[in-house]
């Protein structure tokens, strides 16, 4: 039995470590086939899960491995019901990440409520960690910063627990973007730094450059120039070191920025060309859009207004291509005033309702995260509600059930007590009768010896009168010698 014990053990340990270093789906779809544990079927779905950007499979991959560990979970005796537990609470969190994907955040929000019971359930505190973490992500879209901070705090607290470094810094990133936002700049600041300093312990690279990134915005945005051209610039030493080079062309832009505010165009159209050539290279379109908006704008201040023409009419197509309100309301922005400049005034007023009717999309967007924000709230406001009102229920069933016993308990007190007292009359009662019976017997004992002493004597004087007295037949006797003499 040990035996088949761990060559089973070994069988699963070859095969976690054959997930681990397959990266090829066909692979993975093979060992899933010739899987022949449920346990072995969930960690090859895991990895299948992983590698596939198809949105379609993931949700295929994730409902496999949710339906193994539900069917497994039916029998409560099962040796791996808490692997199978675990596996449910990573799936329901996998879930929950695809929705918010989707934008439908009430679902993201109750799946990952779902996994989070789950992972308190077996007490999973690295998995807790992440749901906090996600958790607090979509308060913070939908503007509800008081909830997101309470969910980073918990993360960050969980993550200090159990000494989760890179999980600390991440809630570390996150509470200061919130700082950031609340224009606390210098607690903004300290959480960055904190972050940085972990990520650089760890040489994680990604991390070291989105603290760069943050300090630095924070630095521009309080016209702190100098260091702001500092943090860009060491971000871009290590994203040549990583050969990150969609964040080399962030930082370029970021860099060009810092010129541009201080009317240095000749530095930052320098900057914002390096950028553009790499994202045409890596086909970066976001940042490639900035940039093209950036350059437009430089252009129009340089009056060379053809050549802005080009590049901001570059970033308008680009950005209807990414249906970025954002980016089509600056692109739309800079070509109403280059047709103002070129006197072609019905160009300029359409793009003008163009770009009203971006603002309006932006704000509506903004007011549709405010009506989402107060939907959750409803909705958990309710749940909370439902779920203080049967608190509450079984608040007063325990005080009931505590009542009957402090009952119980003093009628059982009473009841033991009149008990007491009656076996104290009883004994007292006992004890009495006790000595009267002993009286009675002294007394009885000295009229027994009153008695014997009196029978003594008469006995004795008996005995005495009997022997000075003759016998009648004797005195008979006497009288006839006489007689006859």
């Amino acid at each position: 039995m040990i035996k088949v014990r761990k060559y089973f053990f070994s069988v699963v340990i070859c095969v976690i470590t054959y997930i681990s270093f397959s990266q090829d789906l066909n692979s993975l779809k093979l060992a899933l086939k010739n899987a022949n544990h449920d346990t072995t079927r969930c960690l090859i779905l895991k990895k299948m899960y992983s590698i596939t950007t198809d949105v379609k499979l993931k949700m295929e991959f994730n409902s496999q491995r949710l339906n193994i560990s539900e069917a497994n979970l039916s029998n409560k005796n099962n040796e791996n019901y808490n692997f199978f537990l675990k596996q449910k609470a990573a799936s329901l969190g996998n879930m929950a990440s695809m929705y918010k994907e989707q934008r439908e955040v009430q679902l993201a929000l109750e799946y990952n409520f779902k996994s989070l019971k789950l992972k308190e359930q077996i007490l999973d505190k690295e998995g807790l960690t992440f749901s906090y973490n996600n958790i607090g992500i979509i308060y913070f879209d939908i503007g509800d910063i008081k909830k997101a901070l309470e969910y980073y705090h918990k993360s960050l607290k969980m993550s200090e627990e159990i000494g989760n470094k890179k999980q600390i810094a991440t809630c570390l990133i996150n509470i200061g973007i919130i700082y950031n936002q609340q224009n606390n700049s210098a607690e903004a600041i300290e959480c960055y730094q904190k972050s940085l300093k972990i990520y650089e312990e760890m040489d994680y690279k990604i991390g070291i450059i989105s603290a760069y990134i943050n300090i630095g915005n924070i630095y521009t945005n309080n016209k702190n120039y100098q260091k702001a051209f500092e943090c860009f610039d060491k971000s871009i030493k290590v994203q040549e070191e990583s050969g990150d080079k969609n964040g080399i062309a962030t930082s370029l832009n970021n860099i060009g920025y810092i010129y541009q505010v201080q009317n240095d165009f000749n530095n930052a159209m320098g900057y914002y060309k390096k950028g553009l050539l790499i994202c045409e290279e890596t086909e970066n379109n976001f940042t490639k859009a900035a940039l093209l908006i950036n350059i437009a704008y430089i252009l129009q201040k340089q009056n060379k207004i053809n050549e802005a023409y080009d590049y901001a009419r570059r970033a308008f197509q680009l950005s209807i291509k990414l249906k970025m309100p954002e980016k089509i309301r600056d692109a739309t922005s800079s070509l109403t005033n280059i047709y103002k400049k070129q006197n072609k005034y019905k160009e300029a007023f359409d793009m003008y309702e163009l770009e009203i009717k971006m603002r309006d999309s932006i704000n509506n967007q903004e007011n549709q995260k405010a009506t989402i924000k107060k939907q959750v709230q409803y909705t958990y406001e309710k749940k909370e509600l439902e779920t203080k009102v049967e608190q509450d229920k079984k608040d007063v069933i325990a005080k009931q059930k505590l009542k009957q016993k402090e009952n119980e308990r003093n009628y059982f007190i009473v009841g033991f007590g009149l008990v007491a007292i009656l076996a104290l009359f009883i004994l007292r009662g006992y004890t009495q009768k006790q000595k009267a019976n002993k009286i009675i017997i002294e007394q009885k004992y000295l009229v027994e010896q009153k008695q014997k002493e009196i029978l003594d004597s008469i006995h004795y004087a008996k005995r005495i009168q009997t022997a000075l007295l003759p016998s009648e037949k004797y005195i008979e006797k006497s009288f006839n010698k006489l007689r006859k003499s």
